[in-house]
């Protein structure tokens, strides 16, 4: 699933150089690209001297950076749906957006078997935790994070069932795959049903768990079906941000950070991130969007306005963390641990 697009500063001429101020770097080949469903195909991305790539947990996503001839080096962060055991290589499904800025076009149309791409060490925002049941809802291309779910739910002998929807049969990628598990998959294709029906939501379960990853109004629905629920038993991935009301403050605030031993002051139209980066204490980042976790940072004191897509209401109440490439401050000043 891709999650966000932004520009990096990397040489064109290779794929293969690494992107600079990125975790984790590294370079793989690709291996295999097949087609998995219309507008949908599969690459296995493979450690060219057969070393261990990171391990990863189900969930989890890893950054492509791709240097596109139309829109310069863009990154792209997709969910990882392969085997989480296969030691050398990771896979990951690509929808080719008809809106995109460059990205699904340049894998689809010009990315090459035997090509070198740079990825970036895997991420998970989306954990699978413990549950006595789970229930599981993807629509579209947000099927390839519960892939990897519904796979360790499996050996884990955990209860769980799918609720996938799509746009048609043919649009809807891994359909194979699944139909090994039975009635513990509802495929929901648009044209054939219309919307899924989310009303086996309305009442919770016991130690249940609810994970949704899917396009906005799908995710939006979820919530809405799934309200009697507790707020952190379902969770969401998404593909762009969350709509946010205007910031709660909107004067410049302080950040003392404390292994620095800096005081910065955040102006109202700057971010946390780049004040931070102009008083050279710079941050890594990738999405500046608030949805892929790659700036977040501790918080000692003072109260963040949390402005990403991430955290749950419960996480975002402990005011311990932050992401500052989009939340702010609510009080005059944070104590960071920079």
């Amino acid at each position: 699933m891709p999650t966000h697009a932004t520009s990096l500063t990397v040489d064109e001429s290779s794929a293969s150089k690494p992107a600079v101020g990125r975790p984790g770097i590294q370079s793989l080949r690709v291996a295999r690209k097949d087609v998995l469903a219309e507008g949908v195909i599969r690459l296995r991305l493979e450690e060219p001297h057969n070393a261990r790539v990171p391990d990863w947990t189900p969930g989890s996503h890893i950054e492509l950076v791709l240097p596109t001839k139309e829109h310069g080096v863009l990154s792209r962060h997709y969910s990882l749906c392969g085997d989480r055991w296969d030691a050398h290589a990771y896979e990951v499904a690509v929808l080719r957006e008809p809106n995109s800025r460059g990205g699904s076009h340049f894998v689809h149309d010009e990315l090459a078997v035997g090509d070198m791409i740079t990825i970036g060490t895997p991420r998970n925002n989306f954990h699978l935790t413990q549950a006595k049941r789970i229930e599981f809802i993807a629509g579209g291309i947000g099927i390839t994070p519960i892939m990897t779910m519904i796979a360790a739910a499996e050996q884990l002998g955990v209860d769980w069932r799918l609720h996938y929807g799509g746009r048609s049969r043919d649009s809807m990628a891994f359909l194979d795959e699944l139909a090994q598990y039975g009635d513990k998959v509802v495929i929901w294709p648009q044209d054939e049903k219309g919307h899924l029906n989310l009303t086996y939501l309305n009442e919770p379960v016991e130690g249940g768990r609810v994970y949704c990853c899917g396009p906005e109004p799908l995710l939006n629905a979820v919530a809405g079906a799934a309200e009697a629920w507790p707020k952190w038993a379902v969770r969401f991935e998404r593909f762009v941000p969350a709509t946010q009301p205007p910031p709660v403050r909107t004067e410049p605030f302080e950040l003392e950070l404390t292994r620095s031993n800096k005081s910065v002051t955040v102006g109202t139209d700057e971010t946390v991130l780049s004040a931070l980066s102009n008083a050279g204490v710079p941050v890594l980042a990738s999405c500046m969007e608030g949805i892929c976790g790659t700036c977040e940072v501790s918080v000692l004191r003072g109260t963040p306005e949390h402005r990403d897509s991430l955290l749950n209401d419960g996480e975002r109440e402990k005011n311990d963390r932050m992401f500052v490439c989009v939340s702010r401050s609510i009080t005059d000043k944070l104590v960071l641990d920079l």
